[in-house]
C-alpha cells in the first residue's frame, strides 16, 4: 500500500503462522465479505454469518475431534446442511468419542493416514518420473475413500495407463475427468495488481512484516515489481515454482503493509485477523485483480495439481472461479487468510475451479508474520 493508506491503519498488530491457529476469535466478516456471500450462495445476511460461526466451530473441534477418532480417523470436513464438523471413522467404536468432542462422526472406509501415505508415495513417483501432461491432478479424498486422479476429458494413451498403474500400486484409485489447470498470472493490500518486470500482472496475497506474499509462478528471486500506480515496489526476495507455488517480496519506497484484503469498491474491503485453516466444505472468498471478489468453498486440502510446468503439491481446491491476473491474490474466510491464488480452470462467466497455496506455509518457510488488523 501506498504511504497515505497505510497510515491510516497504523497500529496494526502482526501474526506469525505458529499463533495463527493457536485460538480462534468469533467469526468477525466485513458487511462486503457478507455482501459477496449472499451474492454466491443465494445467503441472507442472517444465514452468511450464522454460517460463518459454525465454521469457526468446525475449525475449534477438529484438533479434538482428530485426536478422538485416533488411528480410525478418516478425514475430516465441514458440513453446510448439519452446521457442523463432519468426521470419518473406519472403527464404530470411535464414534462415541468424536461426537462428544463435537462433530458428527461418519463410517470412512480408509483411514486419513492411508490416504496420505498413498498420496505421498504418488507424489513421490512423480517427482521422479513426471506425470503425463494429460493427467490433471489427484487428491486423496476422504469422502470418496481413494486418490482421486483427474484426467483431461478424452485422455487415453499408454502413458496415462502407465501413471494409473503406478498411483494403484500406492493405495485405492478413483479416476475423474476436468479440465486442465494453468497459473492465473496475466500479461499492499490483498487482491492489489502488481507489476512483474514490466510485463506481467498478479494480485497481492496478504501483507506480512516487510512486504507481501503471492503466487511463486509471478516471478522469479530479483524480479522487480512495481504497483497499480506505476512506481516501484520492491524485488522478490524468495519464490518457488513448480513444487510450490509462492513467493515472498520486500517492499520499500513509500509503500506500506496494511491487515486488508481489497473491496474493489463493489464490497468493503475486508480485514485479516488471523490464518486458522479451513476445513473442506467452509466456505471462502477470493480477491484478485481481474475478476474481483468471488465465494465458493473449500472442496479439498493437500492436492497436487499438475500444470504444464510441473506438478505442485500441496495445495487447496476450490469451486471459485478465477482469470488470468488473478494470480497471487487472496483467499480469506470470515477474517482468515487462507492461502493465495494459484491456478485453476473456467472463468468467472461459466464457473471452474481454482487451487490456492496455503498461506501459513509461505509463512514458515521465509520465517514471515503476517499483518493483522
Amino acid at each position: 500500500m501506498r504511504r497515505r493508506i497505510a497510515l491510516a491503519l497504523g497500529g496494526a498488530a502482526v501474526l506469525t503462522a505458529s499463533l495463527a491457529s493457536a485460538s480462534l476469535a468469533p467469526a468477525v466478516a466485513s458487511p462486503g465479505l457478507i455482501a459477496a456471500m449472499q451474492r454466491d450462495f443465494g445467503l441472507t445476511a442472517a444465514q452468511a454469518e450464522t454460517r460463518l460461526g459454525q465454521e469457526v466451530t468446525a475449525a475449534r473441534v477438529m484438533p479434538a475431534a482428530q485426536r478422538a477418532a485416533g488411528a480410525a480417523f478418516g478425514g475430516a470436513w465441514f458440513d453446510p446442511a448439519l452446521g457442523k464438523l463432519v468426521v470419518g471413522v473406519t472403527d464404530p467404536a470411535a464414534a462415541a468419542a468424536v461426537r462428544q468432542a463435537g462433530a458428527e462422526p461418519t463410517t470412512a472406509r480408509v483411514s486419513a493416514a492411508k490416504l496420505d501415505a498413498a498420496k505421498a508415495a504418488i507424489d513421490a513417483s512423480a517427482k521422479a518420473d513426471p506425470a503425463p501432461a494429460a493427467v490433471s491432478g489427484w487428491r486423496a479424498d476422504p469422502r470418496a475413500g481413494s486418490v482421486v486422479v483427474t484426467l483431461r476429458p478424452g485422455a487415453h494413451s499408454a502413458d496415462v495407463d502407465a501413471f494409473l498403474a503406478r498411483a494403484a500400486k500406492a493405495g485405492p484409485v478413483t479416476v475423474a475427468t476436468a479440465p486442465a489447470a494453468q497459473p492465473f498470472s496475466a500479461g499492499t493490500v490483498g487482491g492489489d495488481p502488481y507489476y512483474i518486470n514490466g510485463n506481467t500482472r498478479c494480485s497481492i496475497g496478504f501483507s506480512v512484516q516487510g512486504g507481501f506474499v503471492s503466487a511463486g509462478h509471478c516471478g522469479g528471486v530479483g524480479s522487480s515489481v512495481v504497483g497499480w500506480d506505476g512506481s516501484a515496489m520492491g524485488t522478490f526476495a524468495g519464490s518457488s515454482f513448480p513444487g510450490n507455488d509462492y513467493s515472498f517480496i520486500r517492499i520499500g519506497n513509500g509503500w506500506w503493509t496494511a491487515p486488508v484484503v481489497l473491496g474493489w469498491g463493489t464490497v468493503s474491503d475486508a480485514l485479516v485477523r488471523g490464518s486458522w485453516v479451513a476445513p473442506a466444505g467452509t466456505s471462502v472468498c477470493r480477491s484478485g485483480s481481474t475478476t474481483h471478489w468471488h465465494c465458493g468453498v473449500v472442496e479439498g486440502l493437500n492436492e497436487t495439481v499438475n500444470y504444464s510446468q510441473g506438478a505442485v503439491y500441496q495445495v487447496t481446491r476450490t469451486n471459485v472461479c478465477a482469470e488470468p491476473g488473478d494470480s497471487g491474490g487472496s483467499f480469506i474466510t470470515g477474517d482468515q487468510a487462507q492461502g493465495v491464488t494459484s491456478g485453476g480452470w473456467g472463468n468467472c462467466s461459466s464457473g471452474g475451479e481454482t487451487w490456492f497455496q496455503p498461506v501459513n506455509e509461505i509463512l514458515q518457510t521465509y520465517g514471515l508474520s503476517l499483518v493483522t488488523a
